[in-house]
Order: C-alpha cells, then structure tokens, then sequence
C-alpha cells in the first residue's frame, strides 16, 4: 500500500517498532545462553569478556568517527549496532575487493575477496572504538569461526576488523592479543585485520533488514538473540529503537565509500 504522507510514513515504522520489541521480548523469555541452530547443534552464544586494556578515552571534541566489521552476514551485525548507543548509523555492505565485483551476487560466490561487513559511524564522546570492538567480539559473532558463521559458509562470512588507521590497527591487534590470553574463547580467534581501502553500501534491500524482518525464520533464529544478548551482557550501551540506514545523514570520513 502506497504511502500517502509523512504521518503514514511514522505511523508504519512506529508499528514496525512494536513488532521487533514484542518479537524481542518473546525472545527473551524462550531464550537461554545457548540458542539451537537447524541441525540441533549449539548455536552463537554471548561470551562475558573484558573491557580492551588499551582503548581511545572518550572526547567531546573529535567528529564522528567509522569502523568497519565483518562476521557473518551483515544483517545481524547491522542490527546488533543499530540497537548501540552512540552509534548514529550502521551500514550493510561490502569490503575487501573490488568496486566491480560489490553485488550480492557476486560477493555470494565467495571468490570476490569481499566480506560482508557493516560500517558503523559513532560518536566517539559516547562510546569507543574499543567498547565497540568489546561488542563485536562478544555479542555479534563468534570469532573462532574460520570462513563461516552460523549457519552461513564462505569467506564472505569471515571474521574480520577493516581498519581505518594505524591507531584502530593498533587498538585491534592488543585486544584480539588480550583475549587470546585470557582465553575467553575455546579456540584461538582467527579475526583478520586489514586497511580498509574503500567501502561499498549493499543493496537498499540488505538495509535494516533485522527491524524491518523480524518474523523471519533465520532473524529470529540468529540475529534477534544478539540484540537479546547485547541488552543483557552491556545494558549501559543499549538502545531499544535502533538507528536505522536514512535515519541521520552519512558522515564523510577519510574512507571512500562508494556507490
């Protein structure tokens, strides 16, 4: 049904709202730790880990700022950062290869060099690179997981930090180091790091996919208890009604992003 004013406009994202929180608070309830996937095997889980030792204090007077993050398809790690305070928008897309090859269809084969990622614009007098990274590794994904995610497979889905600057390559390598140490995972984490180069926005049908989706089988099955997870293991840093792509205005940032 086409949309005849503004008022309609709010009037199907209010209830779209609605829809996700109900969603989540039916989640909540069923949900435990562990989630099963498909084929009955244990699914993502939310890992309590350390704050990074060494991490950018916050400052008032610095501009907003980008990561960029890949593990597992960019709707859940969309989701899980547009329900992120200090996040003002959260991007589904690709990086890691060519502008000619950014398209689902091919990035969906694998041999792009591509991963499907998020760029996350923050404002840095609100929350850190470092407390981002702190959700990233917790909640989004699981950064054991070589070249897959539940229950997607292919190196499109790898685990991986696109990094802006030397400083946010620094910041990733000591925490990925820290972990590692601690051992908070079973496994050794197998993140890549690489410079980020220049990025691609994905299709306008990849964007906000979680909120506008959320009686999806696989929404609800893998990215829905993220956004649980997020609520539960950092309540200081959620949000309950997400940014979505459009909601603010992109920001330039010494990255291209292309279109």
């Amino acid at each position: 049904m086409p949309l005849n004013s503004k008022k309609d406009s709010q009037s199907v994202r209010t209830r779209i709202g609605k829809g996700v929180r109900l969603i989540l608070g039916l989640v909540t309830v069923a949900a435990s730790v562990y989630f099963i996937n498909v084929n009955g095997a244990l699914a993502e889980a939310a890992v309590k880990i350390p704050a990074p030792a060494i991490d950018v204090a916050a400052d008032p007077n610095i501009s907003p700022q980008t990561a960029v993050f890949a593990g597992g398809c960019f709707w859940g790690i969309q989701g899980v950062f547009q329900h992120t305070k200090g996040v003002l928008n959260a991007v589904s897309g690709y990086a890691g290869g060519e502008k000619e090859t950014a398209d689902y269809r091919s990035v969906s084969t694998g041999k792009t060099g591509h991963a499907e990622s998020v760029l996350i614009t923050y404002d840095p007098s609100q929350i850190s690179y470092g407390k981002l990274l702190q959700i990233y590794f917790s909640v989004a994904h699981d950064p054991t997981q070589l070249n897959k995610q539940y229950p997607d497979t292919g190196t499109q889905y790898r685990s991986a930090i696109f990094y802006r600057d030397a400083n946010q390559k620094r910041i990733a390598e000591q925490y990925i180091s820290q972990l590692d140490a601690a051992k908070v995972y079973p496994k050794k984490i197998v993140t890549q790091l690489n410079p980020l180069t220049a990025y691609y926005p994905a299709e306008s049908y990849h964007q906000d996919y979680a909120t506008l989706h959320p009686e999806s089988g696989y929404i609800s099955q893998f990215d829905l208890p993220k956004i649980v997870n997020l609520k539960r293991l950092f309540p200081d840093q959620y949000r309950e009604d997400p940014v979505l792509v459009g909601s603010q205005p992109m920001v330039k940032t010494k990255v291209p992003v292309e279109k």
